[in-house]
């Protein structure tokens, strides 16, 4: 049985070069005098590091055949990017893998942009989160000491990061910003010295910006880079003793395998997000069982995505303004309304799914890209029932969006209004709606 390319970054170079395993192996040896043959090239893609003669002629062949300069850093053989797939069991381990996670987003983002997802990896994490033992001491020796007035501060800058995703998306600046701030300075923060309290308070509001950072990178398309720092965030939580938080992230996970098209783990971690919740504020259940219920709608499973719904709808009439964790407010009646159409759509009841579109448009000013995907959802739906003239309405509502949310989510809900329309295409509405945004649709 063949094994899975572990190295990405040469795996990519290759492909852009178009070069099979054994030309790419001749040109090597034409370059440093070597033996090299195909199986040589399938190692080096599965972890095998040659010597740094073999990586300078691999940087001449690739530098060549690409007409631009490949370095010796971009060949990935010194990176693992297996870093933070695996859930963390010490504290000492959690806050060297978080920290090396961390650093790899810095220094090579777009090694880590192409680290693969792998379900079973969720699922583990779940798992362990769910049932590993808890930590007795968070607290911790090192060359500075970190305070509570310390800690609230990554609060506010976590509280700023949010505003900014909910704005724009997960834009590759405010990628960046976020992965640098961690790196530089959450991460020494995590090897200073705390005492328990303080150190467990560190945890959370760490958790809180890498649960940021994974949820940015889920909306952008980089899965296996969202996996391995919503696995860190979620050890992050476990350390703090969030466990309505590591729920939250659990959902998230869950949400994740619904867009990746895993519907039966969406399923068991979404469940396993309302169990490790517990007694959960109103707030907090709505936002869990709203997860669950876009799991079993792509599951198929009719009756248990009602009754969550029904559910997440009983928990969103009694939950009080403030109620809940600081987290949960975003959770609104409009972002149930949108679950709730999205659900029905899923399962082909599109009538239903309109009878939520008004509510799930009534969402506050800053909830841009939220906006965003719930109209060019509505659009997608009106398009499915024929309704054309409201399908072009929601879809001119929808697509300016794309100017300021660079969100890969939006684009893909975009692009599956455009696949519902383009069969009627010779019909003067949806004509002239092609060609108001022709280039806009061309490039979602």
């Amino acid at each position: 049985m063949a094994r899975s390319v572990t190295n990405h970054a040469l795996h990519g170079l290759l492909i852009e070069a178009d070069y099979s395993h054994g030309a790419f192996a001749r040109q090597v040896n034409h370059a440093c005098s070597s033996g090299y043959d195909a199986a040589s090239v399938y190692w080096w893609l599965r972890g095998r590091r040659p010597d740094p003669a073999t990586r300078a002629a691999i940087t001449a062949v690739l530098t060549r055949r690409l007409h631009r300069t490949v370095s010796v850093d971009q060949l990935g053989f010194d990176y693992d990017l297996s870093v933070g797939l695996a859930y963390p069991g010490t504290p000492d381990e959690t806050v060297e893998i978080t920290a090396k996670l961390w650093g790899l987003g810095v220094r090579h983002a777009a090694l880590l942009a192409l680290a693969p997802y792998t379900s079973d990896a969720a699922m583990q994490t779940a798992l362990a989160w769910r049932y590993d033992p808890d930590d007795p001491d968070w607290s911790r020796t090192g060359p500075r000491t970190v305070t509570a007035v310390d800690v609230e501060a990554l609060t506010l800058y976590a509280s700023h990061f949010t505003d900014l995703d909910r704005r724009g998306g997960g834009a590759a600046q405010t990628r960046i910003l976020v992965a640098d701030f961690l790196h530089r300075q959450v991460g020494p923060m995590l090897h200073a010295a705390y005492t328990d309290s303080v150190g467990r308070a560190l945890m959370g509001a760490a958790a809180n910006l890498a649960g940021q950072l994974a949820y940015m990178a889920y909306d952008a398309g980089e899965h296996g880079a969202s996996l391995r720092h919503y696995t860190t965030a979620l050890r992050l939580s476990r350390a703090a003793g969030d466990r309505l938080y590591g729920a939250h992230l659990l959902a998230n996970l869950a949400t994740q395998a619904v867009y990746l098209g895993h519907p039966r783990n969406a399923v068991r971690l979404a469940a396993a997000a309302i169990d490790g919740a517990g007694r959960a504020p109103a707030a907090v259940r709505a936002r869990l069982h709203s997860a669950a219920a876009c799991a079993h709608a792509v599951a198929g499973d009719r009756r248990s995505c009602t009754k969550a719904l029904g559910e997440a709808q009983k928990a969103i009439d009694r939950a009080l303004p403030g109620s809940g964790p600081a987290w949960s407010a975003y959770f609104s009646p409009a972002h149930f309304a949108g679950t709730a159409a999205r659900c029905y759509r899923d399962l082909q009841l599109h009538r239903k799914a309109l009878v939520h579109g008004p509510a799930a448009l009534c969402l506050p000013a800053d909830s841009t890209r939220t906006h965003a995907l719930h109209t060019a959802l509505l659009a997608t739906v009106h398009a499915a029932t024929g309704e054309l003239d409201e399908a072009c309405r929601y879809g001119d509502q929808a697509i300016p969006h794309l100017h300021t949310v660079k969100s890969q989510r939006v684009r893909q809900r975009l692009a599956e209004l455009t696949n519902r329309l383009r069969p009627h295409r010779t019909e003067p509405v949806v004509a002239e709606f092609f060609d108001r945004h022709h280039e806009l649709l061309a490039a979602a």
